[in-house]
């Protein structure tokens, strides 16, 4: 097993970094989340976390989708804004979570020396659902992340990941954070659209 303590605090800075950025909704954010997922992508397939390792390729194609929504999505080209999933969405995407969890954590089980195969499934496809959920600015997705870094925290401690569990620790945190912020900012847009419809 190659020595990747180094390479991992450079995608733990890059991952704060990100995080950071998107409670800002700066596109910035983009950039960091593809080049710290670049190098997760070989740190988790060398720990045999096969679904984490896949799910950081899916990751740096996010990136790339996220930053083009940011810059140039909506009806103006100018960016999407923040909005909100209704009930019935968020119960659709829990569900194909619970599917997908239980149908791939069996496979991995069955077929491969895979670590803890069914949280390893469920923080895999659980940050699928999420991470599109990020790049089209909707609002509970903070709410998504603190569920899945709890769930992570217990998997990177147990493949001997600890910066890397310290660091979604911190994401819990600022999942929080980025919660209340994008929550005010929702408001405010909210009250400005309610403002420009009555001119």
């Amino acid at each position: 097993m190659f020595d990747w303590v180094n390479l991992e605090t450079v995608a733990v800075v890059l991952s704060i970094a990100y995080l950071v950025l998107a409670m800002k909704e700066n596109s910035l954010c983009w950039y960091c989340a593809f080049f710290s997922t670049a190098i997760y992508v070989w740190i988790f397939g060398d720990v045999s976390l096969y679904m984490e390792s896949a799910l950081n390729v899916y990751y740096m194609v996010m990136a790339v989708y996220g930053w083009y929504l940011w810059q140039r999505g909506g009806d103006s080209q100018g960016g999407i804004e923040i909005s909100r999933w209704s009930l019935a969405t968020h119960v659709s995407a829990i569900g194909i979570i619970m599917i997908a969890t239980v149908i791939s954590g069996y496979l991995l089980a069955a077929n491969t020396d895979a670590r803890l195969p069914y949280l390893d499934s469920f923080t895999t496809w659980a940050s699928v659902i999420t991470t599109l959920m990020v790049a089209r600015k909707i609002i509970e997705n903070w709410l998504y992340w603190v569920v899945i870094d709890t769930v992570s925290i217990f998997l990177y401690l147990d493949r001997g990941l600890y910066q890397t569990a310290g660091l979604f620790v911190l994401y819990i945190i600022l999942a929080v954070a980025g919660y209340i912020i994008w929550t005010k900012k929702y408001r405010e847009q909210y009250r400005a659209d309610s403002s420009a419809d009555a001119i």
